[in-house]
């Protein structure tokens, strides 16, 4: 079992005077601007080891997933939700069409007492990237049924602006396919996106180090999303930290503002008191 760590990690929502830059979604604050999933942790002490240390702002669950497993570790799966204290976010992961999408939120509403919703609807089975065609639609539908709706989706910008249009209130689209921990492939469009819309931007799958996650938050997206990073680590508890830190250090980054690139060196010690030979024209 891999042992906790200190929980060192700091919060840019905490370290922000009077609330200067809370992160909000649907009107509701949160205290972290990363998100952790749950699935494939070596155990379930892990598993809430590393979240206690990454102090996240939602937790993910899928209904299906889980509801696959026994009645006694079904059960002590939602205790030890209930232990982590941590908002939860159903997810619709595994469904690969409209209804089945509609059907899983419906039930995981009453499950988990929450109208939140994290939309996935499965195009392929091999790359895992969403139903580019049907998802706007889809996205509608749980809108107008009084879901908030977290859509995973590509780094397509018309997609996105489409879910936007239809009342999504914040958008997560991929840096690269779902566990493949490649980081963002796409700087161009991920960046392009963060230009153009004005809803917060989670980036959600592809992320594999804390230094992708660090990145993407400098380009301005407002927080991440994690699984297969963190619970395939060696040590699962010491990358949540990192992670965490990583998002912190990169919000941090954004909001500083950082210098321009230069195509040339650029002298940053003054002259003043230089030998005169130094100075010759």
């Amino acid at each position: 079992m891999t042992a906790p760590l200190p929980n060192t990690a700091t919060h840019s929502l905490q370290s922000m005077p009077n609330g200067a830059d809370e992160f909000v979604l649907y009107g509701e604050r949160f205290a972290s601007r990363l998100l952790l999933g749950t699935s494939r942790y070596p155990s379930p002490q892990v598993l809430e080891d590393a979240v206690t240390v990454a102090r996240p702002g939602m937790i993910t669950v899928s209904l299906r997933r889980q509801g696959t497993s026994t009645a006694e570790a079904h059960s002590g799966f939602w205790d030890l939700l209930k232990k982590m204290a941590v908002p939860v976010l159903p997810n619709t992961a595994g469904c690969h069409s409209p209804q089945e999408v509609i059907t899983t939120a419906q039930m995981a509403r009453e499950v988990f007492e929450t109208d939140w919703i994290k939309l996935e609807l499965i195009g392929d089975d091999y790359t895992l990237q969403p139903d580019t065609l049907r998802l706007v639609q889809t996205a509608e539908t749980l809108i107008k049924d009084g879901f908030k709706v977290l859509p995973y989706c590509t780094e397509d910008l018309i997609l996105c602006q489409r879910l936007v249009d239809v009342g999504c209130q914040a958008v997560m689209p991929w840096a690269a396919p779902i566990g493949t921990g490649q980081g963002p492939l796409n700087p161009y469009a991920m960046k392009l996106l963060r230009e153009r819309l004005k809803v917060p931007l989670l980036v959600d799958a592809g992320l594999g180090l804390p230094s992708h996650a660090c990145t993407v938050m400098e380009w301005g997206f407002d927080g991440v999303l994690l699984n297969t990073a963190v619970a395939l680590a060696d040590n699962p508890v010491a990358m949540a930290s990192a992670f965490a830190k990583a998002v912190d250090a990169g919000r941090a980054a954004y909001l500083s503002g950082a210098m321009q690139a230069q195509e040339s060196a650029q002298a940053s010690t003054p002259l003043v008191g230089t030998p005169f030979w130094h100075q010759e024209s």
